[in-house]
């Protein structure tokens, strides 16, 4: 009973403890299970000597769910194991639970996962209303589902109409929300508070009883025959699909575990449950969720690409120059980390219209009641419009957001410098020019650096650091930290025109285009793209970012490489794209036209004009899947053999949440991993010799495939 600490006080309740031995956070490890069977079992026999049962934790958490270093090392061929672990666990919860005894959970911290399973499996819940706690079932992001009772009990709890939203989309509840919901049943402000109420319950409930335990216990809503879910449950499943393409089986299970369950007891729901649980935990889409968006994405957080030998730093003062969407939005996540922020443009007119950015989306905030008009008020006034250098002088780093122009970004940067503090950063939110010659500008190169936010900023998390030639360790460990200080997730690469994430997507919106230039129906080029993962098609995608900043960009990096004596880049795309441009005048959404029509009253859809632009045969639609994915694949191999990336978490990280590569996959190096390098390997030497050279497998690829090595 190591990882549970079971204690009986004069009044006969018995408290069980949380507290996970060499570990800040409970999990339900080897330990746990054990210690979990071993005080079932002490309570079931002294039973008669017990009045109720409290659970709490001595973390400063509650409980943080599974353990998931155990499961991201099973395979298909321990799915048995996996059945046995969890109906292991479930037997005791349910032991508990309808021992005849109260039982409440005393949730004194986060309980996520396993965490807030263990708390449905009480009969009655207290919270700590602490505004940073959180409680919910988010094993669905993980591409799993809640195997410790999670589905049955919510659905059970709440019914399907409510229950679902909560286990399909992994929401996180607020104590508030949580009350609301009825999930929880009282709030405390502080844990003494919450085991004072808790002792006090078992005192008035001595023989309390699970709810749906009771008799004549009925599921809200009912269950699927009842004649309003019986009339929307059989059209779920293909509005289901068409939301995940079929790339995500959790969802699907939850749903098929969820809707069994109410057609049989609860016992049996549990096995039912189990069931699904197991042949997820021992799938590869878990394995590389799990992988990517739990240990690599935790990983980076925690400063993995952060030179250690430099003390953090907390900023208190940055200027962004450049009022526009994407400064404007770079001022709003500063401004939410508390930070004040200089906001420069033109003129005080066009810089208070970069603040109004913010204000708008506070408003949004506010009308969903998440601040108040103080909120607001406060938040507003971190952001300061000026249109003069000057104003600079106190700040400790400087972010410029300007036009993506050499000679524009050169000449706010000479100014700039001119007039900051010696320690102060200068940074580029450039994202293509190669820092190194942009760091040219400043007589600090050391002090210059790249950070490529993602539009829009207040949604987008990634932030891309690039390093010039000459930026110091220094110099990135406190961009770093700027980076986490706005809650933001950094990757680190090395500079190069492009960088990671804007040279791959380049290639994968290219690859779209150069389909359509074969003659391709422009619907199969998105909804391959959507069945592989993708959350947008290459032309929708194409469109949003304009096809005049892609005729741009080519430009720029043509002159760039006729300057240093080398061949302009050449790639089917760019006919099409010229001629979208110059014969037909749509330059993509912000222009009102482009792949697709804009209609003011109603959704958009493709040009008609443009499938009889181009005619062809039609292709294997794996084959256009396998082209929009490997095209990606493939260049962040290359990007990693030229040492511009630097890790594979990095690579996976920046490939989903730079550029959206297919989640389920666990990113670009990942998906290479899953596929099987050598598989990999070979699929793309077919690609190359059908389509063209540009899938021809990297030499850093073929040697891995060599040696059956992974990424």
């Amino acid at each position: 009973m190591n990882d549970i600490r079971l204690e009986k006080d004069s009044n006969q309740i018995v408290t069980l403890t949380f507290d996970a031995q060499g570990q800040s956070a409970n999990t339900m490890n080897t330990a746990f299970r054990d210690s979990l069977r071993a005080v079932t079992q002490k309570i079931v026999a002294d039973k008669a000597q017990i009045k109720g049962i409290l659970l709490t934790s001595a973390k400063s958490t509650f409980f943080a769910g599974g353990d998931l270093n155990e499961l991201v090392q099973v395979g298909t061929e321990d799915a048995d194991k996996i059945f046995a672990m969890v109906e292991g666990i479930k037997a005791d919860l349910r032991t508990l639970e309808s021992l005849g005894l109260p039982i409440v959970a005393a949730i004194n911290g986060t309980a996520l996962g396993g965490g807030w399973e263990i708390a449905l499996a009480c009969h009655h819940r207290l919270l700590l209303n602490d505004p940073k706690v959180r409680v919910g079932l988010p094993e669905v992001t993980l591409g799993l589902l809640p195997g410790g009772g999670g589905v049955v009990r919510t659905i059970r709890l709440l019914g399907l109409e409510k229950g679902m939203p909560l286990l399909m989309e992994g929401k996180q509840l607020t104590p508030e929300a949580a009350l609301k919901m009825g999930l929880v049943h009282g709030l405390a402000s502080s844990t003494d508070e919450l085991n004072a109420k808790a002792r006090q319950w078992i005192f008035e409930n001595p023989s309390s009883k699970q709810i749906f335990d009771q008799e004549g216990y009925k599921v809200p809503g009912g269950n699927a025959k009842t004649p309003k879910l019986a009339e929307m449950l059989p059209i779920v499943p293909a509005m289901l699909l068409d939301k995940t393409k079929g790339c995500y089986p959790a969802p699907e299970a939850i749903l098929e575990a969820a809707v069994e369950s109410l057609h049989v007891d609860i016992d049996t729901a549990l096995r039912i449950e189990s069931r699904y649980f197991a042949r997820l935990a021992t799938g590869q889409v878990a394995k590389n969720m799990i992988g990517s968006f739990w240990f690599q994405l935790n990983a980076i957080k925690a400063g993995e690409s952060r030179p250690r030998d430099f003390p953090r730093q907390k900023f208190q003062k940055i200027g962004v120059l450049g009022a526009g969407m994407m400064g404007a939005g770079i001022a709003y996540a500063a401004a939410k980390a508390g930070i004040d922020v200089y906001l420069k443009d033109v003129s005080i007119e066009a810089a208070e219209k970069g603040k109004q950015y913010s204000a708008k989306l506070l408003d949004g905030r506010l009308q969903k009641g998440q601040i108040t008009e103080a909120d607001k008020h406060a938040f507003l006034e971190h952001i300061i419009p000026i249109d003069s250098y000057e104003a600079l002088a106190n700040c400790e780093l400087v972010i410029e957001a300007v036009f993506e122009d050499r000679q524009v970004k050169k000449d706010v940067t000479e100014k700039t410098v001119a007039v900051l503090p010696r320690h102060a950063i200068m940074a580029s939110n450039t994202s293509t020019l190669p820092i190194t010659s942009l760091a040219k500008a400043s007589p600090y190169q050391n002090q210059f650096i790249g950070l490529h936010f993602f539009s829009p900023v207040d949604k987008m998390q990634l932030v891309e650091i690039i390093l010039g030639a000459e930026t110091s360790r220094e110099t990135l460990a406190r961009a770093f930290d700027f980076v986490r200080q706005i809650d933001k997730v950094p990757i680190v690469v090395n500079d190069s025109r492009g960088f990671y994430t804007s040279r791959v997507f380049g290639l994968y919106t290219q690859e779209g285009i150069a389909m359509l230039a074969e003659g391709q129906a422009p619907m199969a080029i998105e909804r391959a793209a959507l069945q592989a993962g993708m959350p947008v098609g290459p032309l929708a995608v194409s469109d949003e970012v304009s096809l005049s900043l892609f005729d741009l960009v080519r430009k720029a990096t043509e002159a760039d490489l006729v300057k240093q004596g080398k061949p302009a880049p050449q790639h089917p795309s760019f006919a099409v794209v010229d001629r979208m441009l110059h014969e037909f005048k749509r330059k993509g959404k912000a222009a009102g036209a482009g792949f697709y029509e804009y209609p003011k009253d109603g959704k958009k859809y493709i040009w008609p004009q443009l499938s009889s632009l181009y005619q062809g045969s039609p292709l294997p639609f794996q084959d256009l899947k396998d082209r929009l994915l490997f095209i990606q694949a493939l260049e962040t191999v290359r990007i990693y053999e030229e040492k511009v990336l630097m890790s594979v978490a990095d690579a996976n990280i920046g490939s989903i949440f730079g550029f959206g590569f297919a989640p389920w996959s666990g990113g670009t190096l990942q998906f290479i991993n899953s596929y099987g390098v050598r598989a990999f390997t070979m699929r793309a030497h077919e690609l190359a010799q059908r389509y063209g050279e540009r899938f021809t497998p990297p030499r850093l690829l073929i040697e891995k495939s060599e040696r059956n090595e992974k990424f």
